[in-house]
């Protein structure tokens, strides 16, 4: 049996259309009239093969089943000619914050160079300039093997125009030595700007074979035996017969004429090998002058002043 809604007149918006609709048998079919003015909802429920007529006020809106909604619809959005977004209405628009930035951890700033103090003295009693000399200890040996070794390599001369002398650099065995820093240590005396060569009259060359001089470091007992009839006494030095022996006491700990143990070794390089180019002893010439290398420095400075040098400049 048909049926359908008759909408009362009262509290509710006049049917502007009727809908007519068949619902095949066993559906079930609902629908339900929302009217937003009146605020009245009109249904009908029918089933069977029946017709359902059903009648919805049309008013101003229209809403879904699920509900009316209270939410208006957004805005549009423009940019303005500043860049910013607003609505149609000029509001701006909130941009999004963008997020701070991650702090990066700067690198430390690089450490400071150690500055090395050459005086400064290391577990074995020597200081940087003995280590550079060829020291490995600061013990002085009465006496070692007797047996010297010479130390392999050679060196051309730097200032080959002039006239050459070979050099052949040896130390005795079983003085606690690096040969190889000891040979450069008295190749780099021997051809410094000051010199016996500059005058002009002499460069060296190291070598390990023949030889014009000899330059051995020695143990105060073999000293004495390879200076005799010199009288070394197991404390100095000498420069004879073609080679200049330095005595490895003076070599570890200098004199105390000297106020450092590098300008006396330049000192013990440069006079011993001063006597085998000829050259004699001398004596102080005035108080407060400049030493001589062949004055014997090692016994006495004074009234001079120390040096190490042929020609200090």
């Amino acid at each position: 049996m048909p049926s359908h809604v008759d909408p009362s007149p009262r509290g509710r918006a006049p049917v502007r259309r009727l809908l007519e609709r068949r619902v095949p048998a066993g559906a079930l079919a609902v629908a339900a009239l929302l009217g937003l003015g009146a605020g009245v909802a009109t249904g009908a429920v029918a089933q069977g093969p029946t017709t359902v007529a059903v009648a919805r006020a049309l008013e101003r809106d229209v809403v879904g089943a699920d509900g009316p909604s209270t939410s208006e619809p957004a805005p549009s959005a423009e940019t303005d000619p500043t860049g910013v977004a607003r609505t149609a209405d000029g509001v701006a628009v909130p941009r999004d914050v963008p997020a701070a930035p991650a702090t990066v951890p700067l690198p430390a700033p690089p450490a400071a160079a150690a500055v090395l103090d050459p005086n400064a003295v290391d577990a074995a009693g020597l200081t940087l300039a003995d280590r550079q000399a060829g020291l490995l200890a600061a013990a002085v040996p009465e006496s070692a093997s007797g047996t010297l070794v010479v130390v392999p390599g050679s060196v051309a001369a730097p200032a080959p125009e002039r006239p050459v002398r070979t050099i052949r650099v040896e130390v005795e065995v079983g003085l606690e030595v690096d040969g190889a820093l000891f040979a450069e240590t008295v190749m780099a005396t021997l051809n410094d700007p000051r010199g016996w060569g500059a005058d002009g009259s002499v460069t060296f060359a190291r070598t390990d074979g023949p030889a014009d001089i000899r330059v051995v470091l020695a143990s105060p007992s073999l000293v004495d035996e390879m200076c005799a009839p010199l009288e070394t006494e197991g404390l100095f030095s000498c420069g004879t017969r073609g080679h200049a022996v330095l005595n490895v006491r003076r070599w570890v700990q200098g004199t105390d004429e000297f106020a450092d143990r590098t300008t006396y070794r330049q000192y013990l390089v440069n006079h011993e090998v001063g006597h085998l180019l000829g050259k004699r002893h001398v004596e102080c010439p005035a108080p407060g002058a400049t030493a001589p290398i062949m004055q014997q420095q090692t016994v006495g400075v004074a009234p001079c002043v120390a040096n190490g040098w042929p020609f200090p400049g």
